[in-house]
């Protein structure tokens, strides 16, 4: 790494995208990993260790997992990696900001301000947005949002520790969904809303989009990647912003939350993951 990355990082979070960055950071350096309690922090150990093996150079040894916010106080980077819910990213952001007081602060949300993150973590020269996508050890971009009030620094530090993750970062405006998001999630939501009408089954549709539009994988399979309740939150943030329809999660997706089908994580979404 050079002088202008970062040489002490920490993940904040134990789910999958926390999991899939504190994997790709540990071929760079000592990653701390920051669980909200014990038994998180023996899920999460379990799965990052895993990933390292699908991380060049990564190193499990260079992962230290803890529960406690002190341990982080030498970090020059905290990644928030947590639920996309306000109240939960500031909680986490505020108590991180506490404990490490000269570390930059980085929040992986996907559809929410990161101004308005900074403004109530009452960071703002500290707080920007590192967006990586699911599945991180293999995914290569990474959206980037520097936010007016950020330190000059922050840029270009975040731009040189992604680059030495093989990660490639395209700078995105503070708008909910930013690039990826904000293009995508229409057109997954038109899926559902497809299958809802037609009656089609979950497979078909997808093969249709794999077969036919050459995409790697189908809509309604992304979407349980994505996570049914990732995908919902998401949705609302784009909508309450835009108003536009095709914005809205569709009902389908509410339902599949109520019966707690989340989709891979959960092993039950549009497919059966048992």
């Amino acid at each position: 790494m050079t002088e202008e990355s970062y040489a002490r990082p920490a993940i904040a979070g134990s789910g999958t995208i926390a999991c899939g960055l504190a994997a790709s950071a540990s071929a760079l350096s000592l990653t701390m990993l920051l669980a909200r309690s014990d038994a998180s922090a023996w899920r999460a150990e379990e799965q990052a260790h895993s990933l390292c093996a699908k991380v060049e150079d990564g190193d499990p040894s260079r992962l230290k997992v803890t529960t406690d916010p002190g341990d982080l106080e030498e970090c020059d980077l905290v990644v928030e990696a947590v639920v996309e819910e306000m109240g939960a990213k500031i909680d986490v952001m505020k108590t991180v900001a506490m404990a490490c007081p000269e570390a930059h602060l980085a929040t992986t949300t996907s559809s929410l301000g990161v101004t308005e993150i900074g403004s109530r973590v009452k960071e703002a020269g500290r707080v920007f947005g590192l967006h990586p996508f699911n599945p991180v050890v293999r995914m290569e971009l990474v959206e980037l949002c520097l936010p007016a009030e950020v330190a000059d620094d922050v840029g270009p530090r975040a731009r040189a520790w992604c680059g030495a993750m093989g990660k490639t970062v395209v700078e995105v405006p503070d708008e909910p969904g930013f690039v990826v998001n904000r293009l995508l999630f229409p057109y997954l939501f038109d899926a559902v809303r497809l299958l809802e009408q037609t009656g089609m089954k979950a497979e078909e549709v997808d093969r249709c989009m794999t077969l036919g539009a050459g995409y790697p994988m189908g809509p309604l399979a992304l979407l349980d990647l994505v996570g049914i309740d990732v995908a919902i939150a998401i949705g609302e943030a784009l909508h309450a912003d835009s108003t536009e329809e095709h914005h809205r999660p569709p009902g389908r997706l509410t339902t599949l939350l109520g019966e707690g089908k989340l989709g891979r994580k959960s092993g039950a979404g549009f497919y059966d993951y048992g």
